[in-house]
């Protein structure tokens, strides 16, 4: 029998290697930038092209290599980082496994050029497909000086699987700008197809946040400083009147490495509970130093992921951090004193003997109060009469109970103002065209409801209503969830959407990653009913909003559909038309607590199974459930 396994040629094994270090140009970008600050450099450049695809240029003023070391850099695992196993441990440079150089040379055309301070003349090597081409001595400045083209030009299959270039931009961004908050004693400068992106000036981390985000960051940001034994956190925050819907402003930094720690973003969400608005998130960026011994950044070759080896202790000690920085600015949750806190209920007036009403709270579970009797009656009597009088409170606070407890109900249901609320022919069609749900036998949409006021609010997020075999339970968010994602699909197919003009245009700044994404998706949006001019530099005005978005949430509905369109981008992969009407009904539907009319709730049941597929959001999430009269008698019975 013939042997099967074979050693894979080096051109092969680099290639799959280097799959998992350079996954797109925003890889290469990073790898770079870390080089560089490796090596020492006080001043980098970066020059992207076509988002990448055509070259990738980092500029250097570090101190250089040698002829010898600009060979052996793009040999695998060579690094000057390690000699032996413990210096794992002991880790402070970005780099460390020696592979960057060898993965970006063995899918790409690589051209370096480095001089050392005490050489007179620099060297250049020229390697494609780890192929080595050309191997020179050049007059260079002090530094390197890396050329990257036509990435993946030797893989088409994965050039293939790149994305837009403006996807891939914004990747490219992150990237530099998680870099460029790590350093800011290092300046940077960032083109852009030969125009200017960044500037940005060494200095403090203060102004080169300002200089990354924008001038409006100044106003929101908090210091934080904490020291321990174990751990040493520093850094921004911002104040909660600041937060946006859109995420990507949250930055941790551990030993000048950025990371991705879900763990500790909740500590850090914790801190601010009850500050921050629903669904909105706090701008940060956190520098955490602790000793190299503690931490695994050998988790992953992207080398985001990272594990300590006492994790609730960095918990602990980042949410104290953040609560001491929001207190010294008067930043903390306050109690609502209006919230009922115990099952009280007030017992009728009783009048006092001076003329003056007053009422008692009794609680639910208490013993009714002893009343006063005749010093000179029978025990008996007493007895008899206290027994009375129990009977009657008893009954008088079962009475004044339940009548709190659906005083909400009778509220928000009046019967004269149903009957006013609803006309007469209103038809409410409970029957789809597919997906009608197992055993449901809901009758024909021209079925006139027999009941008016059929359909209740129930804690102003769902509604109740009578179907032929049970009861209908409808989530109103996800509902109305579904309802506006075919009205925008159907807007965006046919490019019909309707705009309500702003009076006082609402001026919105974004991040520059954003600020791309914005102008990306610009004719969609344009279609379903925004208007959005450009004032400058990442700042934009929107001074049109579609039909169906309710007046002064135009920056909140702007972020969060940016916010979705990345979340669904990176997530589910969808098309852009899907996307942006996904994202942009997921952040205009009614939300839980809002109040309906009993004409509100039929429409929305109406237009609910009008619709396509009205079991299920667009994510998946159902809209509704049905009870049937077996299973809710089963609730009844022994």
């Amino acid at each position: 029998m013939n042997d099967i396994i074979k050693l894979l040629p080096d051109s092969i094994a680099n290639q799959i290697a280097a799959g998992e270090v350079v996954q797109r140009p925003a890889s290469v970008v990073k790898e770079l930038l870390e080089n560089a600050i490796d090596a020492q450099a006080k001043h980098i450049q970066l020059i992207v092209k076509d988002a990448g695809r055509t070259s990738i240029q980092v500029i250097d003023d570090g101190i250089g290599m040698t002829e010898t070391d600009a060979r052996m850099c793009f040999e695998r695992h060579a690094t000057s980082k390690i000699r032996q196993a413990n210096d794992l441990f002991a880790i402070r440079t970005m780099g460390f496994r020696g592979e960057a150089m060898a993965s970006i040379a063995a899918v790409a055309q690589v051209e370096l050029r480095t001089r050392q301070a005490q050489a007179e003349i620099g060297t250049m090597i020229r390697i494609e497909a780890s192929e080595l081409k050309a191997q020179e001595p050049v007059s260079t400045p002090v530094g390197t000086h890396i050329l990257v083209k036509n990435l993946f030009f030797n893989v088409p299959a994965r050039r293939n699987f790149l994305r837009s270039n403006a996807v891939e931009m914004r990747h490219i961004l992150d990237e530099f700008q998680h870099v460029a908050l790590a350093h800011p004693e290092i300046s940077f400068t960032m083109y852009q197809n030969d125009l200017e992106t960044y500037n940005l000036p060494s200095g403090k981390l203060s102004q080169r946040i300002v200089n990354l985000f924008g001038k409006s960051y100044r106003d929101q940001l908090i210091s934080c400083q904490e020291g321990t034994d174990y751990v040493t956190i520093t850094g921004y925050i911002g104040k909660p009147e600041f937060s946006k819907k859109t995420r990507g402003e949250q930055f941790f930094f551990v030993n000048k490495r950025f990371i991705k720690h879900n763990y500790l973003h909740h500590a850090i969400m914790t801190a601010y509970e009850g500050l921050l608005p629903d669904e909105s998130y706090p701008f940060y960026t956190l520098f955490i130093e602790i000793d190299p011994a503690h931490i695994d950044i050998n988790v992953h070759p992207t080398k985001t992921e990272i594990k300590f080896d006492d994790e609730r202790a960095i918990y602990a000690v980042v949410q104290s951090t953040i609560r001491k920085a929001l207190g010294m600015h008067h930043l903390s949750p306050t109690l609502d004193f209006d919230q009922s806190t115990s099952f009280m209920f007030s017992t009728p007036a009783t009048e006092t003997k001076n003329g003056n009403s007053q009422s008692s709270s009794t609680n639910l579970f208490s013993t009714p109060p002893k009343t006063s009797g005749s010093t000179h009656s029978s025990p008996e009597k007493q007895n008899a009469n206290f027994i009375t009088i129990e009977s009657d409170l008893r009954r008088q606070n079962n009475q004044k109970n339940w009548s709190v407890l659906y005083k909400d109900f009778q509220e928000a249901f009046p019967k004269e103002q149903v009957k006013q609320e609803e006309p007469e022919q209103i038809v409410l069609t409970l029957e789809s065209k597919v997906n009608r749900l197992p055993g449901d036998t809901i009758s024909s949409s021209s079925e006139r409801l027999e009941n008016e006021g059929l359909a209740y609010q129930m804690h102003n997020s769902y509604i109740v209503s009578q179907v032929s075999n049970g009861m209908m339970l409808i989530d109103q968010r996800a509902a109305h969830e579904r309802i506006l994602y075919e009205k925008f699909l159907n807007t965006l197919s046919k490019r019909n959407g309707t705009s309500q003009q702003l009076l006082f245009p609402k001026v919105v700044e974004l991040s520059l990653p954003d600020f791309e994404l914005v102008m990306e998706i610009t004719d969609e949006i344009k279609h379903l009913g925004f208007e959005i001019g450009i004032l400058g530099r990442n700042t934009v005005a929107i001074q049109g909003i579609p039909a169906d978005i309710p007046d002064g949430q135009e920056k909140e509905v702007l972020e969060g559909l940016i916010e979705q369109f990345k979340w669904h981008q990176s997530e589910l992969n969808l098309g852009r038309r899907e996307n942006i009407a996904r994202s942009l009904a997921k952040r205009s539907a009614i939300k839980h607590g809002h109040r309906l009319t009993g004409i509100e709730m039929q429409n929305l049941i109406t237009q609910l199974f009008a619709s396509s597929n009205p079991n299920y959001a667009p994510d998946g999430t159902p809209t509704l459930i049905i009870l049937t009269l077996d299973k809710i008698g089963s609730f009844f019975t022994k």
